[in-house]
């Protein structure tokens, strides 16, 4: 049986201008992203010029990312995803946070169709420390952003 991240690319299509709610782990569910600083590395890295997406809103849970966005012309978004990963894992084994792999291998991803609701899915993203019990306020969570806000 082939390892669970072959499967999970199995038929993976990767639309330019399509619009993905797209998830990754820390290796061992590590909850690196108590650390705020930490977390801040991913979301700069995700609003870089080298990402090749329009970021339309994300949460940056302590063990994981959900990402709403929308990849652009350039890049697959296999190739997008692994930039993230791999350009925020050298920046946090860079200021000696952490040593060796930061994140499990592979993602999930969600292509969102015509009919969607994409507000309502930024609204179900960004929702998630409050369903996790780690605030009462989504105000109070500090990694989390939608471009509906500014």
């Amino acid at each position: 049986m082939p390892p669970k991240g072959h499967r999970l690319r199995r038929g993976r299509f990767s639309e330019p201008g399509r619009i993905y709610l797209v998830t990754f782990v820390t290796r061992r569910r590590t909850p690196l992203f108590r650390d705020l600083y930490l977390g801040r590395i991913i979301v700069n890295v995700m609003k870089g010029e080298q990402c090749a997406a329009e970021t339309l809103c994300y949460v940056i849970m302590p063990d994981h990312v959900h990402w709403l966005m929308q990849l652009g012309e350039t890049k697959s978004l296999s190739s997008v995803v692994q930039t993230i990963k791999s350009v925020s894992a050298h920046r946090i084994r860079h200021i000696g946070k952490i040593t060796g792999n930061v994140w499990q291998r592979g993602f999930h991803d969600h292509a969102v169709r015509k009919e969607e609701d994409i507000r309502a899915l930024a609204r179900y993203v960004v929702a998630n420390p409050l369903r996790a019990g780690l605030v009462e306020r989504i105000g109070d969570y500090p990694l989390w952003d939608a471009v509906w806000l500014t």
